[in-house]
């Protein structure tokens, strides 16, 4: 295994901040579903779902931010093991402002698509597009977007 050039680790206080604000609204839902009464029963399943597909989505929160990124001169993967990208599929690397990033992160462009994963908080994949970042410091996110570039450069011998 190679050395690790650079991790990006979860903040504690934007986890729970998120965990609870998700969970929070989460069970609003659920008891708006609960409470009030309506002549549709399908509405009311709707809004039931709404609530546990919340609450579901703070425990997916949850149990996704143990984990952390990493990223060596071959691989970026997170700490559970899945593969994030390889360093000689990447075609590019978007940190600006109106990237469609998530928060204190930034996007990767590969040359390949990969198949979809989604750790909440912390990345998402959908064909050829990474987001990095949520619920992670942007000093990290920042400094992996960097050593990310300066490796797909020295690839391409830039």
């Amino acid at each position: 295994m190679s050395d690790i050039l650079a991790t990006i680790h979860p903040r504690p206080a934007r986890r729970w901040f998120g965990i609870a604000i998700q969970g929070a609204l989460g069970a609003l839902v659920i008891s708006v579903g609960l409470v009030v009464s309506m002549d549709h029963a399908l509405i009311k399943f709707l809004i039931l779902a709404a609530g546990g597909f919340l609450a579901w989505g703070a425990l997916g929160l949850y149990k996704a931010t143990t984990h952390h990124i990493i990223l060596t001169r071959e691989e970026l993967r997170d700490s559970a093991g899945h593969l994030i990208a390889r360093v000689d599929d990447i075609a590019g690397i978007d940190r600006g402002a109106f990237a469609f990033k998530p928060s204190q992160g930034f996007l990767v462009r590969l040359n390949t698509p990969l198949p979809r994963h989604w750790a909440p908080g912390l990345w998402w994949r959908v064909g050829r597009y990474v987001g990095v970042g949520g619920v992670t410091p942007a000093g990290e996110g920042k400094f992996m977007a960097e050593m990310l570039a300066a490796l797909v450069a020295e690839r391409d011998g830039a």
